[in-house]
C-alpha cells in the first residue's frame, strides 16, 4: 500500500465549508486508492503499482514560488500565461484586445460533478490548488496563439500537485491555446490536472499539448469539453518526454454540427509510459468526430491508445472515424490498443482500426543506398510516419514550430 501524506490543513485559505466539502472526496479516494490494473479504465497502467516503484511516501505540500527556469518561445508572436506548479504567476496579452478576455485564479469553490469511479479527479477535487479560469468573449477571435507555460519548482520530491482549469469560448469566439511544459527535473512527483472545456455555438478550439524535455514527471491529465451547435474542438498531442503520462479525453457533442478532432505524435524512449484514452460522446444528430494516433516505441517504453465511440439513439447522421498506428522499433517496446465503438443509432458512418508493426526494411534499404546512413534512414521514416498528423494545421509558423518539436524528440532531446 502506497504511503500518503495527504493534508487539506495545507492549502490556504480555505473556508470551513470547502474543507469538510474536501474531506467528503479525500475519504472517497481512500476508498479505492490509486488505480490499479484491476480498474478497467487502467488495466494497461497500474497506477499504484507504478507509484510504489518510484515513491517511498507522496505529500500535497508544495510552494509556488516563480520557477527561474524559464525560455519562452522565440519562434511565433503570442499571448500567454505562465505557471509554476499550476498556479499563475504572470499573463500578457498585449497582441489582443483585453476587454475581451477574462482570466482569473481558478475558483476552487466552484461546484462540478464528479465522477465518483474516477479516483484521480476525485483527489483532485480533493487537494486542487492553483489552476486557471480562461473565458473568450462572444465573437472575439484571438489574433495570436496562446501559450500556457508550465514550469515546476526544483522541489518537488515525493510531492502531487493538482490543479483545475477552465477554458470558456463563447459564441462565435476563436482560440489557438497551446499547453506548453519545458522541465527537466530529475524528482519523482506527481502532477494531476483537471481541464474543463465549454465550447458555445459555433466557438472554435484548437488545442495543443506539448512536453518539451524529458523530467521523471508523473502526468494525469483529464479534459471534458461539452459542444453546443456548430463548435470545433480540436486536439493535438505531442508529448514525449515524461516517465509517465496519461490523458484522459471526454469530449460531449451535445448539438448539430459540432465536431471533434484528435491527434497524436508520439516518440517514446528507454522506459516512458504513455497513454491517451478517449471517449467521444455523440449526443445530438449530424455531428462529426475524428481521431488519428500515432506512436513511435523505441528501448522499453510502452504505448497505450483506448479510444471509444458512443452514439446515442437520436445521434442521427453521425460521421465518426478511429485510427491508431503504431510503429514499434525494439523488441523490448510494447503498444496496446483497445479501441470500441457502442452505437444506438441506425443511420451512421462509424469505423475504426488499429495497426501495429515494424518499420519497413525495404524503405530502410532503399535510402542507404541513396548514401543515407542505416540510423538516419530510420529517424526520417519515423518523422515521415508522424508528422502527418499536422497536415491539417493551417498556421505555417506554428506547423514548423510542431515539426522542429516532433524532429528533437525523434532525436532524442
Amino acid at each position: 500500500m502506497q504511503n500518503y501524506d495527504f493534508d487539506i490543513e495545507k492549502i490556504k485559505n480555505l473556508s470551513q465549508e470547502e474543507k469538510v466539502a474536501r474531506k467528503k472526496n479525500l475519504d472517497l479516494f481512500y476508498e479505492s486508492g490509486f488505480p490499479s490494473k484491476q480498474v478497467e479504465d487502467w488495466k494497461f497502467t497500474d497506477l499504484n503499482l507504478i507509484l510504489n516503484k518510484n515513491f517511498d511516501n507522496i505529500s500535497n505540500e508544495v510552494n509556488f514560488e516563480p520557477s527561474k527556469e524559464f525560455k519562452a518561445i522565440e519562434d511565433f508572436r503570442h499571448n500567454f500565461i505562465f505557471l509554476t506548479n499550476g498556479k499563475i504567476i504572470s499573463t500578457n496579452f498585449d497582441h489582443e484586445e483585453k476587454s475581451k478576455i477574462l482570466i482569473k485564479d481558478f475558483n476552487q469553490e466552484e461546484v462540478t460533478n464528479i465522477d465518483s469511479s474516477n479516483a484521480l479527479a476525485l483527489l483532485n477535487s480533493a487537494l486542487s490548488s492553483g489552476g486557471f479560469s480562461l473565458e473568450i468573449t462572444k465573437d472575439y477571435k484571438l489574433k495570436k496563439p496562446l501559450v500556457v507555460y508550465n514550469c515546476f519548482s526544483q522541489d518537488l520530491k515525493n510531492k502531487i500537485l493538482n490543479n483545475k482549469n477552465s477554458i470558456k469560448l463563447n459564441e462565435g469566439s476563436e482560440l489557438t491555446l497551446i499547453d506548453y511544459s519545458d522541465n527537466n527535473t530529475q524528482s519523482n512527483f506527481i502532477k494531476n490536472t483537471v481541464d474543463t472545456v465549454s465550447l458555445h455555438k459555433n466557438a472554435v478550439l484548437k488545442n495543443i499539448l506539448i512536453q518539451n524535455s524529458k523530467n521523471n514527471g508523473h502526468f494525469y491529465k483529464y479534459i471534458n469539453g461539452s459542444l453546443e451547435g456548430g463548435s470545433i474542438y480540436e486536439n493535438y498531442i505531442l508529448s514525449s518526454g515524461l516517465k509517465l503520462n496519461k490523458i484522459e479525453i471526454e469530449i460531449n457533442l451535445n448539438k448539430d454540427n459540432s465536431s471533434c478532432s484528435i491527434y497524436s505524435a508520439l516518440n517514446l524512449l528507454e522506459d516512458q509510459h504513455q497513454e491517451i484514452k478517449t471517449r467521444i460522446n455523440h449526443n445530438s444528430p449530424n455531428c462529426k468526430s475524428y481521431q488519428k494516433i500515432k506512436n513511435v516505441l523505441n528501448d522499453k517504453s510502452k504505448g497505450i491508445y483506448q479510444g471509444k465511440i458512443f452514439v446515442e439513439k437520436i445521434a442521427q447522421k453521425t460521421d465518426a472515424y478511429q485510427l491508431s498506428k503504431a510503429l514499434i522499433v525494439s523488441d523490448d517496446a510494447e503498444f496496446d490498443a483497445k479501441p470500441e465503438l457502442e452505437i444506438y443509432a441506425d443511420d451512421v458512418k462509424c469505423s475504426h482500426g488499429s495497426t501495429s508493426g515494424s518499420i519497413d526494411s525495404d524503405a530502410v534499404h532503399y535510402l542507404m543506398t541513396r548514401g543515407i546512413s542505416k540510423k538516419e534512414a530510420v529517424k526520417l521514416l519515423i518523422n515521415g510516419f508522424l508528422n502527418e498528423v499536422l497536415e491539417k494545421v493551417t498556421n505555417n509558423e506554428l506547423k514548423i514550430f510542431l515539426e522542429k518539436i516532433l524532429e528533437r524528440q525523434i532525436n532524442g532531446h
